[in-house]
């Protein structure tokens, strides 16, 4: 192949993507960015420099027509300066000299898709793809060629596939995802006139989405959304391990008739947070809770859940000192046959726990693994939004109860139940003494 030069200069950040990507990437950035461009050339260079005639790759949009708006222009710019290089107008495809092929698909019909293979794949605005789509089609598509795949795009909330890989790359640990966010405030790619007009013409939730970055801009009322992307921002959503010689604290919220939620933590004597972990589990007794701590106190690799943790305080809400009528007993009492000792938190009004909440959160650092699906329901903790009068909503009904709630509650808990001078001991054994194999140990 002769050599050709392609009409692209990376920006500084764009390079940085370039050249720090792994296998599975997902790349956050502001509108105007320039990432199709920086997606498309991620695809060419990677053509060039292992395609053969069999290699082949997909630029995915939500829609086919979607995906020819925003890259078949590029495809036909940056790769037709490949001395060579075919372009199939009718099929969406650029065949290179080498044989390597890149196609453009929609994915909104995506099981027509199935039975083809592909060596690399870009995924423009997944947030608006169903996540099966990734799943059961295009992942299983990268399979025997180990092939690579790129997630870019601009937040729409927490409940879509760009959430989840986002997420997921954030807690990888065996190096095979990266991910990089640039909001228009870190790249200065856009005039500061021009990011001052669109935040004059834009609602504020909406500037935060578009030129921010913000997951916690489209969920309406959200109590810690923002506060969860300052953590994000400033590296306290990470890989963190138990810290040697502190005891691990639980908070609870029990759950009657719906989910119990446990977050597991460390308090520093600098007064910063190590949320180390979270469980929650639906329709299961307080024996299957004992059995979750035991296997967590069990030392790392020696037990599937095991990390070693050795106990401290076990924080629960005031009402789990109710009896119950089927045993006229108490959960506090209950758990105390099963050796687990609880502290109650005092009752505090809804409104001032949320705020001590908020007013915690900038100390706080999150395990991203272990802790994912509790940082998720964080995000999504927010207000009830209740009919004012006609075309008008009211914000003032309260936090709304739906599966979010249960890691906000437990999170409360914590906030407002922990305090240092109820540890009577140093850090201490495991307060389990219940042997899940064969009942009191």
């Amino acid at each position: 192949m002769s050599l050709c030069v392609i009409p692209y200069t990376p920006r500084p950040l764009q390079w940085r993507f370039h050249e720090e990507r792994s296998r599975f990437c997902v790349l956050l950035c502001h509108r105007r960015f320039g990432k199709t461009v920086a997606a498309v050339n991620d695809l060419i260079r990677e053509a060039l420099r292992r395609g053969n005639d069999d290699w082949q790759a997909a630029y995915a949009a939500p829609y086919l027509g979607q995906a020819k708006a925003v890259a078949w222009e590029y495809c036909k710019r940056f790769a037709g300066a490949v001395t060579g290089s075919r372009f199939l107008e009718s099929e969406l495809t650029c065949i290179l000299p080498n044989g390597a092929r890149l196609r453009l698909l929609g994915t909104d019909n995506a099981h027509a898709l199935r039975g083809l293979y592909l060596d690399d794949l870009v995924l423009d605005e997944p947030a608006d793809m169903a996540r099966q789509v990734w799943s059961q089609v295009l992942r299983p598509m990268l399979a025997d060629r180990q092939g690579r795949a790129l997630f870019c795009g601009t937040p729409h909330g927490t409940d879509n596939l760009l959430y989840d890989v986002w997420q997921q790359a954030g807690a990888n640990e065996d190096g095979q995802w990266s991910r990089f966010c640039f909001p228009a405030s870190m790249t200065g790619y856009l005039p500061e006139a021009e990011l001052a007009a669109a935040r004059r013409s834009m609602e504020e939730s909406e500037y935060r989405q578009e030129f921010e970055c913000s997951f916690a801009a489209a969920l309406r009322g959200a109590y810690y959304a923002a506060l969860l992307d300052d953590a994000e921002r400033e590296g306290r959503i990470t890989r963190l391990a138990p810290a040697p010689g502190l005891p691990v604290h639980t908070a609870w919220d029990l759950g009657m008739d719906d989910a119990t939620a446990i977050w597991f933590f460390q308090v520093e004597p600098s007064g910063q947070w190590r949320m180390l972990d979270y469980y929650e589990a639906s329709g299961e007794g307080l024996p299957h809770f004992a059995h979750v701590l035991q296997s967590k106190a069990q030392p790392a690799g020696s037990h599937a859940q095991g990390r070693g943790f050795h106990y401290g305080l076990h924080l629960a809400p005031r009402d789990i000192r109710v009896r119950e009528l089927g045993t006229g007993q108490s959960r506090l009492e209950s758990a105390a046959r099963l050796g687990i000792t609880f502290t109650v938190a005092p009752a505090l009004p809804l409104a001032d726990g949320i705020d001590a909440t908020r007013r915690a959160l900038p100390r706080l650092w999150f395990d991203a693994a272990h802790c994912a699906r509790g940082i998720r329901a964080l995000r999504a903790y927010r207000r009830h939004w209740r009919p004012r009068q006609e075309n008008a909503m009211d914000g003032t009904g309260g936090p709304l109860h739906d599966w979010a709630s249960h890691a906000a509650d437990a999170l409360r808990y914590a906030v407002t139940g922990f305090r240092q001078s109820s540890l009577q001991h140093g850090p201490g054994r495991a307060r389990i003494t219940y042997d899940v194999f064969g009942g009191m140990a």
